[in-house]
């Protein structure tokens, strides 16, 4: 099911006429226009989005452009790329798709722009984890930078993160998961149960982790609290000693042949699990989808220590004003609505809006994704391909039990630099 059958409201294209294209792309910036599509086919627009390419989908886009008129040009980089554009070349892009540790690092430069929640349609439907860093009022918040601590400014104008949530949002919250280790069932010839697992010395020479310093560290630092060769106040936000630690232990288990590999991209992940090259590892969740999409057996590992998550979401440029802001306005609410969120959840990932993801799939597609239930007929990809035959459950169980067993965040810490030095020299060992 991807298509609503919800009819559109809101301005007629005669009434379009009648009032020009300028007083219309102010009512759709002020959250008046409330279906799709609008204005933009009248007047042209160009919104250039720049992010990872878990979410820079050429799909997307053409939605977008069928479902609004308004142009997507999207370049995907990897995050510390991504990083990097957003504060050296803050007139290149329009929206910046990035994850909420890389926000950390951008915001204070003023290169972005914060969102009056008023115009958001679907705030109100956007999960509590991105609000006050809770999925239920019980939760205990994880470790890292949880999305809520950058979420907020005080004011239009501010460039320091708000405690509480404020009427200004720094990004809207857009896609997330929670991480754990990918295995291939079929060569590791035992129970996986734990972060420890990934050195055994039984997989030397089989293991890998990602290559990007502040996620990879993450990782690390769970295998280093699993195997009990050190606890950290806080994994998301090392001391020195912490980082030195953690970074003695990666480099002896290089030097000692455990690694295969130090991947930077999904498809690298993905050709090295599917080749049997290495048989555990750092992994994202469609990419262990597309592994197994190829007839090879792969499992997104639940593990006893709990997940490593991360958040994105859009993000607007300090530059954008008139019809360009109305624009970029109308385009985030679209995504929120529910196609978008539909589409991401069958990839694997989730929607920061449920509720309206939920009228764009079917209610097998939601029990299996969602709920966590055994899948009644065939699951497919957005693209039609089958992922999973009737009676699969999805590794890891519902998006509560996932989401609810966060350990730790992505995370930029106070030392920062120095872990990127050290991260490099572990590399480079």
């Amino acid at each position: 099911m991807t298509e609503n059958s919800k009819t559109t409201k809101g301005l007629t294209r005669r009434g379009l006429l009648k009032t020009g294209a300028a007083a219309a792309g102010l009512a759709a910036g002020s959250g008046t226009i409330t279906g799709f599509p609008t204005i933009w086919a009248q007047t042209p627009i160009t919104l250039r989005q720049f992010g990872t390419g878990v979410s820079n989908i050429n799909a997307i886009a053409e939605k977008c452009k069928a479902d609004l008129g308004i142009t997507l040009e999207m370049t995907a980089t990897d995050s510390d790329a991504a990083a990097q554009r957003a504060v050296t070349q803050p007139n290149s892009y329009d929206i910046a798709d990035i994850e909420y540790w890389i926000a950390k690092k951008v915001y204070p430069a003023g290169v972005m722009q914060p969102m009056d929640v008023k115009k958001l349609k679907y705030y109100d439907k956007i999960v509590p984890l991105f609000i006050n860093g809770k999925l239920t009022p019980d939760s205990v918040i994880a470790q890292g930078t949880a999305p809520h601590t950058v979420g907020f400014v005080e004011g239009q104008d501010s460039k320091t993160f708000a405690k509480e949530p404020t009427q200004w949002m720094t990004m809207v919250p857009t896609i997330y998961n929670a991480d754990t280790l990918g295995i291939r069932p079929d060569l590791v010839g035992r129970e996986i149960t734990s972060w420890a697992d990934i050195m055994d010395p039984a997989f030397k020479g089989k293991a890998s982790i990602l290559n990007i310093p502040s996620i990879g560290i993450m990782d690390a630092a769970m295998i280093c609290e699993a195997m009990g060769i050190t606890k950290y106040a806080d994994k998301g936000n090392m001391t020195k000693a912490e980082i030195d630690t953690t970074i003695e232990f990666l480099i002896k288990a290089k030097q000692d042949g455990q690694f295969r590999a130090f991947w930077k991209s999904f498809d690298e992940s993905v050709n090295l699990m599917a080749s049997g090259e290495v048989v555990i590892q750092s992994m994202w969740s469609p990419a262990v989808a597309a592994v197994r999409s190829k007839g090879i057996a792969c499992k997104y590992q639940p593990l006893k220590e709990g997940y490593r998550a991360w958040g994105g979401g859009l993000g607007l440029a300090a530059h954008l004003k008139g019809a360009e802001l109305d624009a970029a306005y109308e385009y985030i609410n679209w995504y929120t609505s529910g196609w978008v969120g539909g589409y991401l959840n069958r990839q694997g990932y989730y929607s920061a809006a449920m509720d309206t993801a939920k009228d764009f799939m079917s209610a097998d597609e939601w029990g299996y994704w969602i709920e966590g239930k055994p899948a009644q007929g065939d699951i497919v990809s957005p693209e039609g391909k089958v992922m999973e035959k009737a009676g699969a459950v999805r590794d890891g169980g519902s998006f509560q039990e996932r989401m609810g067993k966060v350990a730790c965040w992505n995370s930029v810490m106070d030392e920062d630099r120095y872990m990127v030095k050290r991260w490099n020299e572990f590399i480079a060992s």
